[in-house]
This record gives C-alpha cells, structure tokens and sequence, in this order.
C-alpha cells in the first residue's frame, strides 16, 4: 500500500470583518480625489500634446497594448477611439508573439500602457515591434524605466501613490491612465470634427444612436393601424374603433384624410361625466379637439417625445401629417419608449 498523505490542517478562518462608517468612505473618496488631483496638476502638458498630435497624424491603426489591469485600459481607450470612428484595436501583448504582431504594419502606431515600465511581456514585444517599423508609444508612471528607454516616445503620467493602503493595488494608476487616455480621445474627436450623425451613425442599436437617428416615419404607426373617423359619425358607432387600435385616441378626417381634429379616451371620460349617455347620440366632429398638435415624418423621433411632453399638458400621441395636413400616421409615446428612446 502506498503511503498516506501527510494530513493538512484545515484552512484558516477568514479575518474579521469590520463595518466600513460613512467617515471612513468619505475619506477614501477624498484622498483618491487628492491623488488624481497630484496628476492633474503634474502632468507635463507638451508630452499630452505631442501624444495626441502623433495618434491624429496616424495613417495607420492605432494599437493599444498592456498586460493585467492596463491592458483592461488598453482595451477600453481603444474601443473608445473606435466607438469614434477612429482605426484601432486591441493587440495582446502575448497573441502578439504568437501571431497577432502580423496586424502590423509600419504605418501604425502602437500604445504600451504600464505602471511601472517594466513589464516583461511588453518589454519582449518591443523589438519584435521595431523589425515591423511600427511607432512606440509608452505611457508609464515611474520615471526613467526600461520600457520608456526603448520606445520612440514616452508619456509619463505622474503618480503619488496608490490609494490602497498597501499601495500596491492599482486603482489609481489605472483611474489615470483611463482618464488620460479617455481625454485624448475626446481631443482627437473634435480635432476631426465628429458631427453628432457621425457619432450616432456608430451607435446605432444604443439610445444615443437612435435618438440621433429615427424619425418620426421610422416609428410611426400607419394606414391599417391608425384609428380613424369622419366628424359626422356618432360617437357610439365609434367605440370600437376607440378601443381596438390601442392608440387611445380617434383621428378625425375628412373625404380626402385631411386631419380635422383628435379625440380621446380622456375626452370620453370628461364627456361622460358632463352630459353621461347623451354622450353617445353626438357626433365625434361635435367633441374633438380641432386644434391638436402634429408633428412631420422628417421629424427626429426625439422631437416628437419632447413635443409630447411640452407645456400645457403632456400627450401620449401626435397625429403625424404632411404639408398639406394629410393624415398619414401616428405616433405614440408607448411606440417611442419600446423602441429604445
């Protein structure tokens, strides 16, 4: 028989837990602003500008690269760029040396992030980088390191010390590098004159996007869907009409779908109270509202819900009509909100 193992001890309890007070939080909060302020304050604005210009002038892809929470960094800073309609992309330092380093080329730029400039992986890279003719970039925290040393240009981004007490977690030095790298970008957006369309266009399943980009057409309902009459109908005949359509609300038209007015179950409602079944032996034309408000279909989708929630009092529809006051749909506040606006 084989020998037993040697018998563990069983594994230590957690250490206490101490409850975290308001003052203490609050004081967290405080120093981490006083260590972003040390880099503000710092930071030598030359090698920012000169940073920007060289990613501007790029008339290639620029490449983002970092190891551990940098190179979550990395990555987010060149999404951003992208998101921009900037070329750039992600490049792992060590898919890098497997293969990926055929992305490159000597137009491109590439970005080294790390705190300390020393990492050994980005450090591997670098000659690898340099027989592809691609410019480095290094962004570090502590001055005069090894990566810095052999890259074409460096950004130092001042740190004084991690807000761990420790100072050994990252959490400030990546609060920089996201802060710098974030601002960049913004620098580079209006360098290239991004529009709001250009940037909505980017985006178009988010709500910035679709706000930027649907009108009123694109999310209107229209023809078989719209709940329409003619003045003259009784309002008893009409009910059904009223109802089915779910737009609470009946367009009222003439022979030729020009909009005469609107009316809706809200106005049922007060009609009822006043004057109860005589009600339903008047026509529509003899209640609606003839002065409602409209909107285009060229109109921004976005307009349409502000115009719904304008003074007097807030709406939950727009009768949609063209520069001859022909009726040719409707728009709902509930069709706008389950389109993502």
């Amino acid at each position: 028989m084989g020998s037993l193992p040697p018998s563990q001890d069983p594994p230590s309890p957690p250490s206490e837990k101490h409850p975290i007070s308001e003052t203490t939080l609050l004081n967290l909060f405080k120093s981490q602003q006083n260590h972003l302020n040390y880099f503000f304050e710092n930071l030598d604005l030359s090698q920012a500008l000169s940073f920007t210009q060289t990613l501007l002038n790029s008339q290639g892809t620029i490449f983002f690269s970092g190891v551990g929470k940098s190179g979550f960094v990395a990555n987010k800073i060149s999404q951003t760029l992208v998101s921009l309609g900037i070329r750039s992309s992600f490049l792992s330092p060590l898919d890098a040396l497997h293969g990926d380093i055929g992305a490159l080329s000597s137009a491109d730029v590439l970005v080294l992030l790390s705190k300390s400039g020393s990492t050994e992986e980005l450090l591997r890279l670098v000659p690898c980088v340099r027989a592809k003719g691609a410019f480095l970039i290094s962004v570090t925290s502590v001055s005069n390191n090894a990566l810095s040393n052999a890259c074409d240009m460096n950004v130092h981004l001042p740190l004084e010390r991690e807000l761990c007490p420790f100072d050994l977690a990252p959490v400030t030095s990546t609060a920089i590098q996201m802060v710098f790298g974030d601002t960049v970008a913004i620098a580079l957006m209006g360098a290239r004159n991004l529009t709001k369309e250009q940037y909505a266009a980017n985006h178009p399943a988010g709500r910035i996007g679709k706000s930027l980009i649907f009108k009123v057409k694109d999310v209107m309902k229209k023809q078989a869907e719209l709940p329409i009459c003619k003045e003259g109908d009784l309002m008893m005949d009409q009910l059904p009409e009223l109802t089915s359509k779910r737009c609470g609300c009946l367009l009222v038209i003439d022979d030729e779908y020009h909009l005469l007015g609107t009316f809706t179950d809200g106005d049922l409602r007060r009609n009822l109270e006043a004057s109860r079944e005589a009600t339903f032996k008047l026509t529509v034309g003899e209640m609606c509202n003839r002065e409602p408000r409209t909107i285009g279909p060229e109109a921004m989708a976005v307009e349409a819900m502000q115009k719904m929630e304008s003074e007097p009092s807030p709406v939950q529809f727009l009768p949609v009509i063209d520069h001859q006051n022909i009726l040719i749909g409707i728009v709902t506040l509930h069709g706008l909100v389950s389109a993502g606006l």
